[in-house]
Order: structure tokens, then C-alpha cells, then sequence
């Protein structure tokens, strides 16, 4: 899949290089296709990027879930929306 779109996206005009690598890593990378394993999947990877001491805004967190949800199935998709609104109206309260 090409990811050019990502060079081009006003989010990340200003995002520093070490924050772009790891965006352009998690882009390419083999992901779920089933809300089961996005979830995890998510999670490793904000882990491996707090360890990196890496921290992605509101903005640049809802461009990693949409190139998640990429290759999900629209019913999968809809389920991993409704699981991400969850845990944000968790956060929220």
C-alpha cells in the first residue's frame, strides 16, 4: 500500500523525525484485520512509542486508528469506532 499521502498530511508538516519514522513504521507494518486483534495492536504499539519517549497528539492518535481501520471490513470498522468513543467518553468522565 502506498503511504505517500501521509508526506502530505498537514498533521504532520511540523511532527519531528523520530515521531514521522515511527509513524511511517506503524503505516507499513502487517496489521489486524478484526477488531479483536486492534485493539492490542494499538496498544503495543503507543507502548513501544511511549518507550521511545514518543507522544502523539489527540489528532495524530485519530491518524493512527484510521490507517488501522484501513484494511478492516466496514462492519469491523464500525465496531473498532464504537469501542474507541467508549474509551473516550471513559477518559472523559
Amino acid at each position: 500500500m502506498d503511504y505517500d499521502f501521509l508526506a502530505n498530511n498537514p498533521l504532520l508538516q511540523n511532527m519531528s523525525p523520530e515521531k514521522l519514522q515511527f509513524l511511517m513504521n506503524f503505516a507499513s507494518a502487517d496489521k489486524p484485520t478484526n477488531i479483536n486483534e486492534m485493539m492490542p495492536f494499538l496498544l503495543s504499539a503507543m507502548s513501544n512509542a511511549r518507550k521511545k519517549d514518543i507522544q502523539f497528539t489527540n489528532p495524530e492518535t485519530e491518524l493512527l486508528i484510521s490507517i488501522l481501520k484501513q484494511n478492516m471490513s466496514p462492519e469491523e470498522a464500525g465496531k473498532a469506532d464504537k469501542i474507541i468513543k467508549l474509551m473516550k467518553d471513559r477518559r472523559s468522565s
